[in-house]
């Protein structure tokens, strides 16, 4: 695969429809929104070209195959629930029978692509189990095993991140004390996987590698609301992010 340092985020955004009740009068409003910024900022400033699809789009541009996913060096899965990538609109619509979408992703680490899976309402199992990726090929090229049910832990009150293999080059020259992060999702790390860093008695980052590719699995958000603006406005989220990326990518 020829590195271009290219790097294809999924995900991280969010259609808000709320109904306004006065009296006998109601009113609907709608606000679409994107949680990315911060994230491509830290990677377009550390030279990485950013192919951003929000939800809806990737829903139908998404990429078929390993060999088309392969033009990038990394996919990262944000936010996007697994039947965001299963049902195309065809699909769903049209009865048209199209390739697995999650086949390809896991195809693609095993041939030696990188894949970082992040956290939030709708990865891993989600709010609900709705995100719906632990009996899924992506499972097959994550470091770790996701719960079965609903595996957010909200922390309003604030939790600290806890360096747990500062050998690795993922943390490699952060300072020990993080910001507090407001929530993550539950899951364990699988036996050859390395836990990275933790956050309560819970795994936070969990890197692991399959076949010729690497994955990596990063339990809270890297936006709002569980990453609040103490967290991504913290100097050291910008290198901690390229840090997993290029880790993930083996650039």
């Amino acid at each position: 695969m020829t590195k271009s340092r290219r790097v294809l985020i999924a995900g991280e955004s969010w259609t808000v429809h709320s109904i306004h009740q006065k009296g006998f009068d109601s009113f609907t409003t709608t606000e679409y929104a994107e949680g990315v910024r911060w994230l491509r900022d830290a990677l377009e400033g550390g030279g990485w070209d950013v192919v951003y699809q929000p939800a809806h789009v990737a829903a139908r541009d998404f990429p078929f195959s390993a060999g088309e996913l392969a033009k990038f060096d990394c996919i990262m899965l944000s936010d996007i629930g697994a039947n965001t990538l299963l049902l195309h609109p065809d699909t769903f619509v049209r009865s048209k029978m199209l390739p697995n979408r999650l086949e390809a992703i896991r195809d693609y680490v095993l041939g030696g692509g990188g894949l970082v899976m992040i956290g939030g309402y709708m990865t891993f199992q989600g709010i609900d189990a709705k995100a719906r990726y632990r009996d899924t090929e992506i499972a097959e090229v994550l470091g770790v095993e996701m719960e079965a049910g609903d595996d957010r832990a909200e922390r309003p009150q604030g939790v600290k991140p806890s360096v747990a293999a500062a050998s690795h080059p993922i943390v490699g020259g952060l300072e020990a004390e993080w910001p507090a992060l407001l929530g993550y999702n539950r899951f364990a790390a699988r036996q050859k996987a390395t836990v990275v860093a933790t956050v309560g008695n819970d795994p936070l980052i969990v890197a692991a590698e399959f076949g010729k590719g690497r994955s990596v699995a990063f339990a809270s958000d890297c936006g709002p609301h569980w990453a609040p603006p103490a967290f991504v406005d913290w100097p050291g989220y910008t290198t901690l992010w390229r840090q997993i990326v290029g880790w993930a990518a083996g650039a």
